[in-house]
């Protein structure tokens, strides 16, 4: 199982907006579009950094490459 880290945006945490939980697991996702789908050209889509909530399991995605993370030492 995926390391559970903590993540910043600035001096802002992120936090779950269904639990308030602030602890995730972080992974990264591919945000797919039907048209690079259909030419086989679906490792050329964007990414973005995918956090799920080790709480509740819902899941973030962020294109910001500003966020920091923290593992969790809880």
């Amino acid at each position: 199982m995926a390391k559970a880290v903590q993540a910043m945006i600035g001096e802002h945490p992120i936090l779950c907006p269904m639990c308030d939980s602030d602890t995730f697991r972080k992974r990264e996702v591919k945000l797919n579009s039907t048209g690079m789908e259909l030419f086989d050209l679906a490792w050329a889509n964007e990414s973005a950094t995918g956090l799920i909530c080790r709480s509740c399991g819902y899941v973030h995605l962020f294109v910001n490459r500003d966020l920091r993370f923290h593992r969790f030492r809880g």
